[in-house]
């Protein structure tokens, strides 16, 4: 029977040793004032520690001193597992420093791993993962020196098919953010942007005979609707009432509250990059790019865009009229609207449909995507991708691999250098101003995210979208298919190259 406590006398339950399983989508739905409670008991007691947090998208609010960062700063914690550490500011910088040991798995593999410890079963197979990083030949999902832990990902061959075996630690604690908590204890997500692995988080601690703590926004007397109750009274131990920050206007529309039609999606994605510390920029380069992938787009794709330069697909797919002719997702769960960018990612603005995270990587493991448009730090010569480990700087794979890996077209969008490129187009003409100083078509790259052997394999379409020209993989690697007017192929392409295209 649950009950209903201040954060501090519910992170009591909490103990030395346990694995901890946070309910977030990188800078979303975080139970702060749990963390914020936990982090006041480790500095009283020096109790919990020794903990082990998983997240299938990561638990920082883009704040280093708010949410996690301070305890598990501090020492509190003895192993991270998540699919992304973009919104964990100082974390993802301790990570590089061999801090305490972190693993980085893809997002939807870390998901379907938790549903399956939900079912009572140990992990969960998945295609996805084969002959990139994660994959244990090549080098496994350690980030660091002290990540030697060869449990999480193993290769293995089951009726004759190859497949990775994904198996997380038990987990002992659930932290969720929930809106409202009935007098049954039935919690619902109304005004949550997502649920995420919510339901699944909750199963497989209370199989494990561990804790459920949620933060909700209220009490409410009126029992929630059958369907909306997220998760059952049954399964949760411990409710903390937090009064909800203020939220803008802008964010509000987030939760699906109200019906945003379509043809107001382009008012309110600006209204919240207004209010969002992280405005989105409008390089030419990023046009140029973001113009010519959205002509891949065909009429009813279902459709993943990826941030970065790839968000410009959205806007120019707006302008030639095909916005609204495709479906729009995202990987927390959103089908069918608008996905924001920032501090925001992962919300949608007019969502037809938000289901639970597990389910959106089933769609996208088994090839329901018709096209995603993915960003890319660095290709080689053979086509391979790195998206997720720049030097020094470390943001994990997140659903870029799941997205990848059986989408029938891959585009992905990046400039052919930077650090200093500038570029303009004039009456379509590109003219390259200055090269950048910091290439990014590379011998070899140096963490494979996207392999292109395997893409081949699977018989994907897969393009390379510049501001200067477009690539194809080809089975001996990438050629070139097309050059923009104003572009000199000798001078601004194949110099530029390290290695031999196809023309």
């Amino acid at each position: 029977m649950y009950e209903v406590m201040s954060a501090d006398e519910a992170i009591r339950l909490i103990r030395d040793g346990d694995c901890i399983c946070v309910n977030s989508f990188v800078g979303i739905e975080n139970p702060v004032e749990l963390h914020e409670a936990l982090y006041r008991r480790y500095q009283r007691m020096q109790s919990p520690s020794h903990l082990t947090m998983i997240s299938s998208a990561g638990f920082g609010v883009w704040d280093e001193n708010r949410n996690a960062e301070g305890y598990i700063r501090e020492g509190a914690v003895d192993r991270l597992i998540c699919g992304h550490f973009g919104a964990m500011l100082s974390t993802k910088k301790l990570v590089l420093e061999d801090r305490f040991e972190a693993y980085n798995l893809p997002l939807g593999c870390i998901s379907h791993a938790i549903r399956a410890q939900a079912g009572g079963l140990p992990g969960a197979l998945s295609k996805v993962g084969l002959d990139i990083f994660v994959d244990p030949r090549k080098e496994g999902p350690g980030i660091n020196r002290l990540s030697i832990d060869d449990s999480l990902v193993k290769y293995v061959e089951v009726d004759g098919e190859e497949f990775l075996y994904y198996k997380l630690p038990k987990i002992t604690v659930a932290l969720i953010k929930g809106t409202a908590a009935d007098r049954k204890g039935n919690i619902s997500f109304d005004d949550m942007f997502m649920s995420g692995d919510a339901l699944s988080i909750c199963q497989a601690v209370k199989a494990n005979h561990g804790r459920v703590i949620v933060q909700v926004d209220r009490l409410v007397d009126t029992p929630s609707r059958p369907r909306n109750a997220i998760i059952p009274g049954c399964l949760v131990d411990a409710i903390v009432v937090v009064e909800p920050e203020e939220r803008n206007e802008a964010y509000t529309a987030l939760t699906g509250s109200f019906e945003i039609p379509y043809a107001q999606w382009s008012a309110w994605n600006e209204k919240i990059d207004t209010v969002s510390a992280k405005t989105r920029g409008n390089s030419a380069a990023g046009n140029i790019i973001g113009r010519r992938a959205a002509k891949e787009l065909r009429v009813d794709d279902i459709v993943n865009i990826g941030i970065g330069i790839p968000e410009m697909v959205s806007r120019h797919a707006r302008k030639n009229g095909m916005l609204d002719m495709v479906t729009l997702t995202v990987e927390s769960g959103g089908i069918g609207g608008f996905p924001v960018s920032g501090e925001a990612f992962g919300a949608m603005i007019g969502a037809a449909s938000v289901y639970d995270m597990a389910n959106q990587f089933d769609l996208y493991d088994n090839g329901g995507l018709d096209i995603c448009f993915m960003g890319a730090l660095e290709v080689d010569r053979q086509g391979n991708v790195n998206a997720h480990r720049g030097p020094g700087a470390f943001a994990g794979i997140g659903g870029f691999a799941n997205i990848t890996a059986k989408t029938p077209t891959v585009v992905f969008c990046l400039t052919f250098d930077t650090k200093g490129l500038e570029v303009s187009q004039k009456k379509g003409t590109v003219t390259i101003e200055r090269e950048g100083t910091v290439p990014k078509f590379v011998e070899r790259v140096k963490s494979v995210s996207f392999s292109a052997a395997r893409a081949i394999a699977n018989g994907q379409k897969v393009l390379y979208v510049t501001e200067r020209c477009v690539f194809r993989l080809t089975p001996k690697g990438l050629k070139l298919i097309e050059t923009y007017p104003g572009v000199d192929v000798q001078r601004d392409i194949l110099d530029r190259l390290p290695f031999e295209v196809e023309l």
